[in-house]
């Protein structure tokens, strides 16, 4: 089975070890190669997506900042890619394009797997793109009583809180100069933004906002000790790294990509393994 990532900045990622770690594990022979926008001359998204079809992949795991842009490439759009706007899974089948988002769905079970059955409460959020789409979905389907929504882009912002709100919902978008303000009142902290990769160092709000009651979640997974997730390690608050969205997200892709139930299925059952030895081998511990 042919799979690939397509995105920018990388070369890093984990996404190919876990894929043919999954590959071995439920007996599918499995190859995952890197298709980095920074590196090579893609003309286009969708001369990658083209190529990679022509080449007799099964299907790919799709980036930043493509995530918004591929769904207009499918042919077919999973109810979830439909509703959050956004897509991180292509399947190919008999020359047609499925689009899915495992992001909606690998959050959600990041979640549970790092914070238990804790009440997301209100929460901030900041960066809206395609991973912060399917987030804000992903965290109001698990019970936050609001989603606080932060970008450059306002209107993109604004926007996604009219989608959140028009599925009943509670968000709004809210100014950047009012993040210090909101931040002691909201549950959960929640950075969708590249801010903290290798190649954007940083972090995407002030450290010292960060306090002992808070939940944090970095989508940043490379490194996946961030600048934020230090941050909250230093303020005891409650941590869920990236590395649980790498994980949950890639089981459920590569559960797309099998033709067959049985393998699917198979694929489920090493989640929680997979999880213990990504955060052994990413985080350092089991924290």
């Amino acid at each position: 089975m042919k799979l690939g990532l397509i995105g920018k900045a990388i070369l890093n990622s984990s996404a190919p070890d876990l894929h043919v770690r999954l590959g071995k594990l439920t007996g599918i022979e499995t190859s995952y190669e890197l298709f980095d926008a920074d590196e090579l001359s893609l003309a286009s998204l969708e001369a990658a997506v083209q190529q990679v079809m022509a080449a007799g992949y099964r299907g790919v795991n799709v980036t930043y900042p493509f995530k918004e842009q591929v769904i207009g490439l499918a042919d077919r759009i999973s109810d979830g890619a439909r509703m959050v706007g956004s897509a991180n899974t292509l399947v190919f089948q008999d020359g047609s394009i499925l689009a899915e988002n495992t992001d909606f769905t690998g959050f959600m079970s990041g979640y549970r797997a790092s914070l238990g059955e804790r009440e997301p409460g209100r929460v901030l959020l900041i960066g809206t793109g395609g991973v912060g789409k399917a987030v804000a979905f992903g965290v109001t389907q698990l019970g936050a009583t609001e989603v606080l929504l932060v970008d450059i882009d306002t209107a993109r912002a604004e926007r996604l809180a009219e989608e959140l709100v028009r599925f009943g919902f509670g968000a709004r978008a809210l100014p950047s100069d009012q993040v210090a303000d909101e931040a002691a009142s909201c549950n959960g902290l929640i950075n969708c933004t590249p801010i903290g990769h290798e190649k954007s160092p940083g972090c995407p709000l002030p450290p010292q906002l960060v306090q002992s009651h808070h939940w944090v979640f970095d989508a940043v997974y490379v490194p996946a000790v961030t600048e934020l997730i230090a941050a909250a390690r230093a303020a005891d608050a409650s941590v869920m790294s990236g590395v649980s969205l790498f994980v949950f997200q890639g089981v459920d892709a590569f559960k797309h990509f099998c033709e067959d139930d049985d393998k699917r299925a198979a694929a489920d059952q090493q989640a929680a393994a997979l999880f213990a030895h990504y955060r052994r081998q990413l985080l350092g511990h089991n924290g």
